[in-house]
């Protein structure tokens, strides 16, 4: 089977009568032209990457809301020191409109459950989402993530006047449909993207959720001082509304795999065909359980992804929370603020990983310490980061430079364990990925329960300082261990027989229609 490297880098037509190199005489540079035809993958990334910038927004927006749905003045000050607590001043836009009081007096422990019970029903459906992903394909199975997700998230603001514990409900149902979507993906860019794009491709896709988020915050914000509609149910029921509008375009222009796509170009099929292959059924497949459990280097994925979603969760979460009643900003402005973080993470994600992937590809490092390299930048510059949030107190401008610079390498991460999954069995690589991402967000509801304890009745800089330095922890220990047990190559137990050999390349019929032009 050729590398993708020895496609990539073909010489252009205009070197045709130089040296005829025998890579070249085998492989002409016709045969995988895809200049002038809009790509299938690059569709299946943009629908993607709106996918997830939807079930994030989705996700995020209650992070805001609730500081508006919750009656702070009904609910009893048991603050113990006047001395560790910010001095209330001016806010920076004083033309702010004030927040009208909420409709609900929940506790602090209260809070923490319901940010946190999106997370239950998250952890459930990440297994079964990249499973039936490899057996039925990831167009249905993420589609109907996203749609469902969009279907909970109208019902959130009935549910909430409704009953405290239906609310919850509803959220940890919006997190069962949601919980597909990641393992669903993962399942798609194995059957879609060549190896040397897979670290930048998800880099994009992915950064959806960025997006999603940097969009969700200040939006939510806003919306929530509307007196229309009651302000906080418009967060809702807008990005409920694109997400269904979303499902609608997902279904006619994705396909599961590139052979069932009736519009894919022919030289980018075959392109997909000579780089990964023919994926082969899954049904064929049991999923080696015992395999799982005894490789090392898919726990040191689990391990890192945990300490990873703690420090992420403890900012996504609980930063909208810490900037009201600590830092005393506004809702619109705490929320614009909260979303700098995920703007800087978007940008700088997607530049790490095309950097990442370059270094690859020039052969400067390996990719098992690519892996390596970028999960730690990930993981130590933003604990160092948030560290730096617990002692800089009440200085607002710090706080908020910190929270980029962390945002910033954090984005490291899609070059770091993201694809490791696929390297370690590209057959399975869905169902891996629920694995790790189901450990990794239980995080998302013990992180704001734990939290919840430790702040209940002490917002203090002290209190909080205890939960950053807690993130910031967890996060190195785990850093720690992938370092130790990280691996790059398939493991033995996934290893098959490959698609093509190369007499099926010889028999290619693009490489025939072309074998005159080179000759």
């Amino acid at each position: 089977m050729f590398a993708a490297r020895q496609i990539d880098n073909m010489n252009s037509s205009d070197q045709e009568n130089d040296e005829a190199a025998d890579d070249q005489a085998l492989i002409p540079e016709t045969v995988f032209d895809t200049k002038q035809c809009i790509k299938s993958r690059t569709v299946l990334g943009i629908m993607g990457f709106l996918g997830f910038a939807n079930v994030y927004a989705m996700r995020v927006n209650l992070s805001v809301a609730i500081v508006a749905m919750v009656n702070s003045s009904a609910i009893p000050d048991s603050t113990n020191s006047s001395l560790d607590v910010c001095p209330i001043v001016d806010p920076i836009n004083n033309s702010s409109v004030p927040l009208r009081p909420g409709d609900f007096d929940w506790s602090e422990t209260q809070r923490g459950v319901i940010l946190g019970s999106f997370f239950y029903g998250y952890v459930l459906t990440q297994v079964p989402g990249g499973r039936f992903a490899e057996l039925f394909g990831g167009k249905l199975v993420f589609g109907l993530g996203v749609l469902l997700t969009a279907i909970f998230t109208l019902l959130s603001p009935a549910a909430a006047y409704c009953n405290y514990t239906l609310f919850i409900v509803v959220r940890i149902l919006e997190g069962v449909a949601e919980g597909v979507t990641f393992p669903a993906m993962h399942a798609m860019l194995a059957r879609w993207i060549p190896p040397e794009e897979r670290s930048k491709f998800a880099a994009i896709v992915y950064a959806g959720s960025n997006f999603g988020s940097v969009v969700s915050f200040p939006l939510s914000g806003w919306l929530c001082t509307l007196e229309w509609g009651g302000g906080w149910p418009l967060c809702f029921y807008l990005f409920g509304g694109l997400g269904i509008v979303w499902f609608i375009a997902w279904i006619f222009l994705v396909y599961d795999t590139p052979q069932s796509h009736p519009r894919i170009c022919r030289q980018e099929l075959e392109y997909i065909r000579w780089t990964i292959g023919i994926h082969v059924d899954a049904k064929a497949r049991p999923i080696p359980w015992g395999h799982f459990l005894r490789s090392l280097p898919l726990w040191a994925i689990l391990v890192t992804q945990c300490g990873l979603s703690w420090q992420f969760y403890t900012q996504l979460t609980e930063l909208p929370t810490y900037m009201n009643n600590i830092l005393h900003m506004k809702l619109q402005q705490n929320a614009l603020l909260t979303a700098i973080p995920y703007l800087t993470s978007w940008f700088a994600g997607i530049f790490i990983s095309v950097f990442a992937d370059w270094l690859v590809a020039k052969h400067y490092i390996s990719r098992l310490n690519s892996y390596k390299l970028w999960n730690t930048v990930a993981s130590v510059i933003p604990s160092v980061g948030l560290l730096g949030v617990a002692w800089v107190g009440c200085d607002k401008v710090s706080v908020l430079l910190l929270l980029s610079i962390t945002g910033a390498f954090g984005g490291a991460v899609y070059a770091g364990n993201q694809m490791n999954h696929i390297a370690l069995s590209p057959h399975y690589a869905g169902t891996m990925y629920g694995i790790t991402n189901a450990a990794a967000n239980i995080c998302g509801f013990v992180a704001p329960y734990a939290i919840g304890l430790i702040i209940e009745g002490q917002e203090t800089l002290s209190q909080w300082r205890v939960v950053f330095y807690l993130a910031a922890a967890i996060n190195l220990a785990c850093n720690l261990f992938y370092l130790a047990f990280a691996g790059a190559e398939e493991e033995k137990w996934s290893i098959e027989v490959s698609s093509y050999s190369e007499d099926d390349i010889s028999s290619s019929p693009l490489l025939n229609d072309s074998a005159n032009v080179s000759s």
